[in-house]
């Protein structure tokens, strides 16, 4: 017999193994991050393509790498154990996260809307074939609450570091030196995808069980369309994800039309994040004496007040805005630690309430979540800015500024407060949680799929 998914290993992850599962993430958020913030700029500022196009073609690349994040997910859990469920798309995604990259980042001069679309797409279909499995494959290390929250915290931790290793070499000085930045960048991926990948294949151990019903797209959608913990929480997400996918996107803009300091850029961003790191463990922590929905809701109504000023700031005000900054930064730990944790806590509420156990499914929608942030940022905000005049390559007048500023604060803060809303008295906390586990220890094992 196999091991049951109900499981109850409360065994202390050893720091080996989390180091090695937590550096896959390193590369890969390498390259979101400026996928993310510089790429929408560079490709509408240096390369001459429209806000609006631009923004277009990233929500469509967006809207249909969601198709292919339950797909993904299903073929994962799919996929023979004897390669590893998840370790085989990890390893198999990697030289194709690395030719995405290369080709997004290093465009030729005169290229056109299709090499943003297909390229992007690219991308995001490689990312989707490594995070999804990678995020599952953390989930699965452990049924443990707070251990949970450890793998969480360290793939946070080194995604962290693969941020702020990719912002020390942004330089938005002028158009040529942002090329460079992200050719730099480019190589930086490629390196630690060489190093990660190949040491968490060594390294991390691949054996879970998965279901063999419901694990399809029909079960996906009874997810969705049934009121659940899980689609609470996967709304929150999303909403609290396209509040931190605005103010990402509009950054340079701000910094350079705004605040007119676009040599802020880089230091302000490695800032941020080097206060994210900093601030994983504690959240961490907290979620371990109060609860991860409640440390999480305090964390996001805090960064709602902080965010408040951004709208007021303007020419002069970079020591203000160094400030929210670093008072956000210390906040967004929690942010994104806390609710992939919560989802893997779901998915032995999944075990016990529907039957099933699947992973794979749970973290591939999960994924389709966080990708509709973006997009819907992207999609709305650069149209609204064309359509007020705005001119990322050139001047505008004070009223489009002052847009911009508010634009790149105010949604943010609207879509914080509707995710808290719907996080406030989450029912699967750490008792309810232990009893969910209590339940299916009781159970017969089952032979994994």
């Amino acid at each position: 017999m196999g091991a049951s998914p109900s499981d109850t290993v409360d065994k202390p992850l050893s720091f080996a193994l989390l180091g090695a599962y937590g550096s896959l993430a390193f590369p890969l958020a390498a390259g979101f991050i400026a996928l993310q913030v510089v790429v929408p700029t560079f490709y509408a500022q240096a390369l001459g393509i429209s806000l609006t196009a631009v923004g277009a073609i990233l929500l469509g690349a967006r809207l249909w790498d969601m198709i292919t994040d339950p797909v993904i997910g299903f073929l994962s859990d799919k996929t023979p154990p004897r390669y590893g469920r998840r370790r085989a798309w990890v390893v198999v995604s990697a030289p194709l996260v690395a030719l995405s990259v290369w080709m997004l980042f290093n465009p030729a001069v005169g290229i056109k809307n299709g090499y943003l679309l297909l390229w992007a797409m690219a991308i995001y279909v490689a990312g989707t074939m490594a995070i999804v499995p990678m995020t599952a494959w953390g989930a699965e290390l452990s049924t443990n609450y707070h251990q949970r929250s450890r793998v969480a915290g360290t793939r946070v931790v080194f995604g962290l570091l693969g941020t702020m290793s990719a912002l020390l070499l942004v330089d938005n000085r002028n158009d040529e030196t942002l090329a460079s930045s992200l050719n730099h960048i480019a190589l930086l991926v490629t390196a630690a995808l060489l190093v990660t990948v190949p040491l968490a294949a060594a390294k991390v151990p691949d054996s879970g069980a998965t279901a063999t019903a419901g694990n399809d797209v029909r079960g996906a959608w009874a997810l969705l369309r049934s009121p659940s913990p899980f689609r609470r929480l996967l709304l929150a997400f999303l909403l609290n994800g396209v509040a931190n996918a605005i103010p990402a996107t509009l950054f340079l803009m701000f910094v350079t039309h705004v605040l007119q300091q676009p040599e802020l850029a880089g230091p302000a961003l490695f800032l941020y994040f080097l206060c994210s790191a900093v601030s994983v463990p504690f959240w961490v922590w907290a979620a371990g004496k109060i609860g991860k929905h409640q440390a999480w809701s305090i964390a996001v109504t805090l960064a709602c007040l902080f965010f408040a000023g951004v709208p007021f700031l303007g020419v002069g005000d970079s020591g203000w805005y160094i400030a929210i900054v670093v008072a956000t930064g210390l906040l967004i730990g929690a942010d994104l630690a806390l609710p992939s944790a919560i989802n893997g806590d779901l998915i032995e509420w999944d075990a016990h309430e529907n039957g099933k156990h699947r992973p794979g499914l749970f973290f591939a929608l999960w994924g389709s979540a966080s990708k509709l942030a973006f997009a819907l940022a992207v999609g709305m905000i650069f149209p609204l800015l064309d359509l007020v005049g705005f001119d990322a390559s050139g001047s505008n007048s004070p009223e489009d500024v002052r847009t911009l500023a508010i634009l790149y604060g105010v949604p943010s803060i609207l879509f914080k407060l509707a995710a808290v809303a719907l996080m406030f008295n989450f029912p699967i906390d750490e008792e309810e949680h232990q009893r969910i586990r209590n339940a299916l220890s009781a159970k017969p094992a089952a032979e994994p799929a």
